[in-house]
């Protein structure tokens, strides 16, 4: 799993969202992610969002992806 199919399949789960995804050993990620679906949404359930995303893949492919999730006006501040 490479940083750039991660943000596709983010984008792609989360439309309208914008992720920026890091990570040097194929395992374990960053990603900050950009979406107006986070509006109103505690931190957890943002998470659980972006874990949709990427369905098995997480425990598999993904070892660990740590994730900041913001609001389109959290990101602008």
């Amino acid at each position: 799993m490479n940083t750039d199919a991660i943000r596709q399949l983010i984008e792609a789960g989360l439309p309208g969202a914008r992720a920026e995804v890091r990570g040097d050993d194929g395992v374990h990620f960053e990603a900050v992610v950009v979406a107006e679906a986070f509006v109103g949404k505690l931190p957890l359930a943002r998470h659980r969002l972006v874990y949709a995303t990427l369905g098995e893949r997480m425990g598999g492919e993904i070892h660990a992806l740590q994730i900041k999730a913001l609001t389109p006006a959290e990101a602008a501040a």
